[in-house]
């Protein structure tokens, strides 16, 4: 019997992608001696996306369908379906066909070697130069502080054997980071480059506050060195300020008549101290928020429907 491959693809209004979506997996796994199943979780979409998917999938039982019940965000959605999987090996892509489904054949050649992950990763991308330097940046930063080497500029497409899903699934991590959680877990990990190609229909769904969401993910869950340079830092910020201190106190004494205090420097002193509080004070909520979303136990989804299970 062949071994199954599971291709699964988080939607959120992609009508205008899902059909070339379909058929490029199609003929990229047609070239393949395995069996597969492409699993689509749609997450709530308002267009005809969930319409076009169930069109497809009465004539290609392969292409199975889950429906969420509202729209569980970027990370749950795709976890969830990464879960559900029944393959030997699990491929997760988006949907925006800008991780080419062609890509597929050079995963599992991977896989075949002996990877248990294989993760896609961009030195190259055709979109906005800003936004690539800045997630090339990121990137840097969270492999630094990391507890463990993450694999940069890495697009959360992938390739993860049945192994390392058995892993995911005891974890049961509420709210993962994915592209970390693959190297907490130390199994195996191959990489296949690729040029990232421009969205050529429909809007990204991405916008500041998830992108941020998933930077603040990365960097509670796999680094506690921001706690520590806060508690480094507010140390030798005290031992500075108490010599200032020192300083001025001598100066004062000293020279009592001609040495005036100013208030430049008081003003200066406190809108610093502030900002430095109010930024240890954020970061420490972000932890908090952290502790709180894996306390709560939530499901990662609820499902409205399932198609071709």
């Amino acid at each position: 019997m062949n071994k199954l491959i599971s291709i699964v693809t988080p939607c959120y209004n992609e009508s205008e992608n899902v059909v070339e979506l379909h058929e490029r997996i199609a003929a990229a796994m047609a070239k393949l001696p395995y069996d597969y199943e492409h699993i689509c979780i749609d997450n709530a979409s308002t267009d005809d996306t969930v319409a076009k998917l169930k069109a497809i999938a009465a004539t290609d039982k392969r292409l199975k369908i889950i429906v969420n019940a509202r729209n569980f965000g970027h990370v749950r959605s795709p976890y969830y379906a990464i879960l559900q999987a029944k393959g030997d090996a699990v491929i997760a892509i988006a949907s925006d066909l800008q991780d080419p489904p062609e890509m597929i054949p050079e995963f599992i050649e991977k896989w075949e070697q002996g990877y248990k992950t294989v993760m896609a990763v961009k030195p190259q991308s055709q979109e906005s130069p800003l936004m690539f330097l800045v997630r090339r940046t990121y990137y840097m930063l969270i492999t630094r502080i990391s507890d463990v080497p993450l694999v940069q500029n890495a697009t959360g497409a992938g390739l993860f054997d049945r192994a390392v899903i058995d892993v995911m699934r005891d974890l049961d991590d509420p709210y993962p980071y994915v592209r970390g959680l693959v190297s907490e877990i130390g199994l195996p990990i191959a990489t296949v480059p690729f040029k990232q190609p421009r969205r050529k229909r429909g809007i990204t769904k991405n916008n500041f506050y998830t992108l941020y969401d998933v930077a603040m993910l990365g960097i509670t869950n796999h680094s506690k060195v921001p706690l520590r340079l806060m508690t480094m830092g507010g140390f030798a910020v005290s031992i500075l300020s108490l010599l200032v201190a020192f300083f001025y106190l001598a100066a004062k004494l000293l020279f009592w008549d001609s040495f005036q205090l100013g208030i430049a420097p008081i003003l200066i002193g406190i809108f610093f101290f502030g900002a430095v509080q109010l930024f240890c004070i954020g970061m420490l909520g972000e932890y908090i928020g952290s502790i709180h979303t894996k306390l709560r136990k939530l499901p990662l989804v609820v499902e409205a429907e399932r198609v071709n299970f």
